[in-house]
């Protein structure tokens, strides 16, 4: 296969999944990761796809354009566990809590099968199956019911109407993007509706978000800055950005990147 070839099948295969990892086209083209990492230069100097590390995902998302899960599990790996350390050391033993949809959530599901006496709620499938492949007697686990979106939420009716009924300590909430202007947002209207729903239900809010949601917006706002009464990120937030969700925020976290 020529590398003009191989490069549009792979645009092709990134436009399907959102996202692909340089292991996987190694191993599905036959050739070497160096030839890889060097196709993916081509797209990306072409603006068709952005670089992440380990892989490349569709280049330039619109407010309103939603990657999906496995796209953005991705992105900001080494920013997600660090993240998802701190957020942790939140959670208390016989604590309601609950977890929308996203990556980062999802990675602090699998750090939560460890706390006992726990009861988790959320609307997210990869959430839910986290907790469940490491099942514990003394937990409870409430996956609402909807509409699936991209990022494997459900949303909808259904799912606003279990939350309604149910009360927790803390709610972790992923979110798209954030900015003094336009707060915490999300591409996806019905997902913000049920992520409003959830904080309803939370007696405090903790927000996960890596330095590359400051300033990105998403279509819909889920809450203002200062509704969080912890935000935890990392340390490649700009200066700028910590002083402005600092003087909003509860209580502003920053990690250190290994």
């Amino acid at each position: 296969m020529l590398a003009q070839q191989r490069q549009s099948a792979i645009l092709e295969l990134i436009r399907q999944r959102g996202g692909v990892r340089v292991s996987h086209l190694v191993s599905r083209f036959g050739v070497s990761d160096m030839t890889i990492r060097r196709d993916l230069e081509v797209l990306a100097e072409r603006g068709l796809v952005d670089k992440v590390h380990g892989g490349a995902t569709l280049a330039g998302p619109g407010s309103a354009e939603e990657p999906g899960f496995a796209a953005k599990s991705i992105r900001q790996q080494a920013e997600k566990r660090a993240i998802v350390e701190r957020a942790a050391g939140l959670v208390e033993p016989g604590m309601a809590v609950a977890l929308s949809a996203g990556t980062t959530t999802a990675a602090l599901a699998t750090r939560l099968a460890e706390v006992r006496g726990l009861t988790v709620v959320t609307n997210s499938i990869p959430v839910a199956d986290a907790l469940y492949q490491n099942p514990r007697a003394d937990q409870t686990v409430v996956l609402t019911g909807g509409i699936r979106t991209p990022s494997d939420a459900l949303t909808g009716p259904v799912a606003e109407a279990a939350i309604g009924t149910l009360n927790v300590d803390l709610l972790f909430l992923g979110v798209h993007g954030m900015s003094p202007r336009t707060g915490f947002t999300t591409p996806n209207l019905l997902e913000a509706a049920v992520n409003r729903r959830l904080i309803s239900a939370a007696r405090r809010l903790v927000v996960l978000a890596d330095h590359t949601k400051w300033e990105t917006i998403g279509i819909a706002t889920i809450a203002p800055l200062d509704a969080a009464d912890v935000l935890v990120t990392d340390g490649r937030l700009p200066p700028e950005g910590r002083r402005q969700i600092g003087e909003q925020v509860g209580e502003l976290i920053v990690v250190d990147v290994e």
